[in-house]
């Protein structure tokens, strides 16, 4: 688990009327901290040199339920508080350190002075120098990975939804698609946490490589690509040559083509009648009797959709000239 350390510094200031001294300020130290298996301290800068001893308190108010140490200087001696874990050590210099971090240390911390006789305490002679917030992030974050409710979405109908996971508290989302980050647009949707993409009626133009990335500030991965298979087409078929006249004796090779994913059936039908299942169709030494229709028949059996397109050839005579359509 991994924390990081933000600090509010709003004093509350307890003063009898002849200190007058310089804030003290606090550092965390270091910035960041891995849950069970490090140390962080409460540097305290600037303390006043007439001090008597200090108390750290769990929370906002310098309560004695929510003591955690009072140190005296004068003996160096430390007197455990009621919320002492026995992790907690007061230094000289009043600042406090924590040993292997816990979820349980997040909260406000507060330090109190005194600058008179341990048994005036309660008279109200003492200082509070201000809060600390000590936010805990989640352990050193996994790889994350994607799942989808789709994986071959069909173009035009089908809307996607990938999900970054783990899910995990107090962490950024971010998403990659074919290597850029993902892009506004009207047809890509985040969940207000950012962990989950949804691709509206999602087109050809989906289809690559989806990466999602998880971040917190002491922490950063990324999931391995996904891809994305838009089923589409096929669209409308077009046949080569442009050439529909022909000269008898002429080898004749027909090609049909249409963009499909997956990669569409086709085959072929002169005058309605079958003559073959192939993308192209070849007709050696063509006479008049090979004039006529021919249809190419493309079909996807992934989107059941199917398409067709009609070329009319004619076999001139021996003197006519060839001629494009």
């Amino acid at each position: 688990m991994n924390i990081s350390i933000l600090m509010d510094f709003s004093p509350l200031l307890l003063v009898s009327p002849l200190t007058f001294w310089n804030w003290p300020t606090i550092e965390t130290v270091p910035a960041n901290a891995a849950e069970g298996s490090s140390d962080v301290l409460l540097r305290v800068h600037n303390s006043p040199e007439n001090l008597r001893a200090y108390y750290w308190y769990k929370g906002k108010r310098a309560v004695e339920s929510q003591l955690i140490a009072l140190y005296v200087i004068a003996t160096q001696h430390t007197r455990p508080g009621s919320v002492y874990s026995g992790r907690e050590k007061i230094y000289p210099d009043a600042s406090l350190l924590f040993q292997n971090v816990t979820k349980k240390d997040t909260g406000f911390y507060t330090l109190r002075t005194l600058t008179m006789d341990l048994h005036e305490e309660l008279g109200g002679g003492g200082v509070i120098t201000g809060h600390l917030l000590f936010v805990l992030y989640t352990a050193e974050l996994d790889k994350p990975f994607i799942t989808s409710n789709n994986s071959s979405p069909m173009e035009g109908k089908d809307s996607v939804a990938l999900t970054c996971e783990p899910e995990t508290p107090d962490t950024t989302y971010l998403w990659w698609i074919n290597g850029r980050r993902a892009p506004d647009s009207d047809r890509l949707e985040l969940s207000k946490d950012n962990r989950t993409l949804t691709l509206l009626r999602v087109t050809r133009n989906d289809t690559g490589n989806y990466e999602c990335g998880t971040w917190n500030p002491v922490s950063a991965n990324q999931s391995d690509p996904v891809t994305l298979n838009v089923l589409y087409g096929p669209d409308s078929p077009i046949t080569s040559p442009p050439v529909s006249h022909f000269h008898p004796g002429d080898n004749v090779s027909l090609s049909c083509h249409a963009a499909s994913n997956p990669p569409a059936q086709y085959s072929w039908l002169f005058n309605k009648r079958p003559q073959s299942f192939t993308q192209e169709l070849f007709i050696p030494s063509v006479t008049a009797n090979n004039s006529g229709s021919y249809t190419c028949l493309v079909h996807n059996s992934a989107t059941g959709l199917s398409r067709t397109t009609v070329k009319n050839i004619l076999v001139l005579g021996n003197t006519a000239q060839t001629h494009f359509s």
